[in-house]
């Protein structure tokens, strides 16, 4: 299978107002020469962001103003996103977390985190697959995931399951697809320092976080060359092969005082 090209080419990036999303869409933009679609909450972040990409790239770029959360608005992404039927790639990569005792996550908080990191990508996903799963079509999907999919990660339970089914549901369908040109990629990076992360509750952690124009790169790299399981940065591909041959108990029992220490430390 041939690497994507991405030179004028339209590409969607979901959660671009901020973090890694954000900076996908610029080195998209600058590096790649991609057309954009990018999708998010907040207005004016996408607002701004297009008109620097379009100044500093000559690009083209396309806002879509939608709660990823709301299923009637993430098949409004896509509908709008295929309207043209020019679509070449997409990134589903909106996500949101929470870092604290699973029992003190209100349950309407944790309905917004399955809604978005689940319900929301799997709608997206089976609208995508469809467009690109035929005869003649050529593109990608990428699916971002986290390494926190790979090894359940205490204090961020909710977060880690829905990655674990992202992790499963995207290697599973990739297996399913009878288009030999188009693919499905999960990328499964591990901390990044972004929005996500910049408070003090990760301060304990924040030495181990990849910077985000980094992972980008990564995760751009990934997209083209059609991977099938991605995790960006070569001591998290060591660390990724090492702890499968740990039992899983002591994996979260180690990372359970790394995480706790963090969070008692910025609650103190």
């Amino acid at each position: 299978m041939k690497n994507l090209q991405l030179n004028n080419k339209w590409v969607l990036v979901t959660g671009a107002s901020s973090g890694l999303g954000q900076e996908m869409a610029r080195q998209l933009a600058n590096v790649h020469k991609a057309n954009l679609i990018i999708a998010a909450r907040r207005a004016d972040n996408l607002n701004r962001l297009k008109a620097e990409l379009e100044q500093a790239a000559g690009i083209k770029v396309k806002v879509i103003v939608a709660d990823l959360s709301i299923p009637e608005q993430a098949d409004r992404v896509i509908a709008e996103s295929i309207a043209d039927n020019n679509l070449y790639a997409a990134i589903l990569n909106a996500g949101v977390t929470y870092f604290g005792r699973h029992t003190e996550l209100p349950w309407d908080n944790f309905e917004s985190i399955l809604k978005t990191n689940v319900i929301g990508v799997v709608r997206m996903t089976n609208s995508l697959v469809k467009y690109f799963d035929k005869p003649g079509t050529e593109g990608g999907l990428m699916l971002v995931s986290s390494m926190a999919g790979f090894f359940p990660v205490p204090y961020q339970a909710a977060y880690s399951a829905t990655k674990a089914f992202i992790t499963a549901f995207g290697n599973a369908l990739h297996n399913e697809l009878t288009n030999p040109a188009f693919s499905i990629t999960v990328f499964a990076p591990g901390g990044i320092a972004t929005e996500m992360t910049d408070n003090t509750k990760f301060n304990e952690l924040k030495g181990w976080l990849m910077p985000v124009s980094e992972a980008a790169k990564e995760a751009i790299y990934a997209l083209i060359t059609r991977k099938y399981n991605y995790v960006p940065g070569l001591l998290n591909r060591i660390g990724n092969v090492f702890m499968n041959f740990l039992p899983a108990k002591f994996i979260g029992g180690k990372m359970s005082k790394v995480y706790l220490k963090s969070l008692t430390k910025a609650q103190q």
